[in-house]
């Protein structure tokens, strides 16, 4: 009865440590790997497809988390939010992190295994992007756009996995994603912001500075710009269109929050930026259902 009961202490850890209590992440990098899929398949994704990047995005989401929390192990202790995750309080050790960041990247890779070679090579950049993300906050101005990169390699992996190519729209999305995590972390980087200055961290909240605000909300406009000029090439219209201009009312929302730097007002407009990609993601599956 004690094996069990440490096993499923264990487990409980294990949950904690890649933030599944907490799934936004995950949800960040769905949906625009779902939206990137639909425009690559023109809205006709097979199931498989879903299923894989669905799974595939959960798992190397969890799979960073770990390899972020071993990375940051002795920086986490003296943040307040930070401090009593599994492995900064103890708890878990980091060659267990470890372990359970690399099961996560193996299993990933296991569930493309059935696809071409473009999108395998595809990963293992994505593996060694996800990996290196948090050793750059130690020396990068901004990471955040290191993190959307990371974030958002799923679009090309999709297209890949679509069409054997990765074409230029692909790239244009990733660039999307690059400016729509650069505005959402800053705005959790906001909440941490008097932390990271004590403890030498970098993150674009210190490096905007007094200009953050600012920042954010043209790193909406770029993102969107973007996304509006490959929907458009790509055909879509009415849905897509009005899902994109609740896009935009949901970053104005942002704004109200953030304007005044407090700090739960800013962690609330980061979490509200999965309600920002659903918009997004269900305009494009709409225009595509009913053409």
């Amino acid at each position: 009865m004690n094996y069990y009961h440490f096993i499923s202490q264990r487990l409980a850890l294990y949950l904690k440590l890649v933030r599944l209590d907490k799934p936004i992440g995950i949800l960040l990098l769905l949906w625009p790997t779902l939206t990137a899929l639909w425009i690559a398949s023109n809205g006709h994704p097979s199931p498989d497809l879903v299923v894989i990047f669905s799974l595939g995005t959960a798992l190397m989401r969890s799979a960073g988390c770990a390899i972020n929390d071993y990375a940051d192990r002795e920086f986490d202790k003296h943040v307040k939010r930070t401090a009593e995750r599994p492995l900064t309080s103890g708890k878990i050790s980091g060659k267990e992190a470890v372990g359970v960041a690399v099961v996560l990247a193996l299993i990933s890779f296991c569930l493309i295994l059935p696809l071409n070679a473009l999108t395998k090579q595809l990963s293992v950049a994505a593996v060694l992007i996800a990996g290196t993300y948090p050793y750059f906050k130690r020396f990068f101005a901004i990471p955040q756009a290191y993190l959307g990169i990371a974030f958002g390699f799923g679009i090309p992996m999709a297209f890949a996995a679509v069409q054997n190519t990765v074409p230029t729209a692909a790239w244009i999305l990733l660039l999307a994603n690059i400016f729509w995590a650069l505005a959402y972390d800053t705005e959790y980087a906001m909440v941490d912001r008097d932390d990271d200055l004590k403890i030498g961290i970098k993150t674009s909240a210190i490096t905007f500075g007094s200009y953050d605000v600012i920042a954010v909300m043209l790193c909406y406009v770029l993102c969107f710009a973007l996304i509006l000029l490959v929907g458009w090439q790509t055909g879509l219209r009415t849905y897509f269109v009005t899902g994109m201009g609740v896009a935009l009312a949901f970053s104005l929302y942002h704004y109200q929050l953030i304007k005044e730097r407090d700090r739960m007002r800013c962690f609330a407009a980061f979490r509200n930026n999965n309600w920002l990609g659903a918009a997004i993601f269900a305009g494009v599956a709409l225009d595509y259902a009913v053409k």
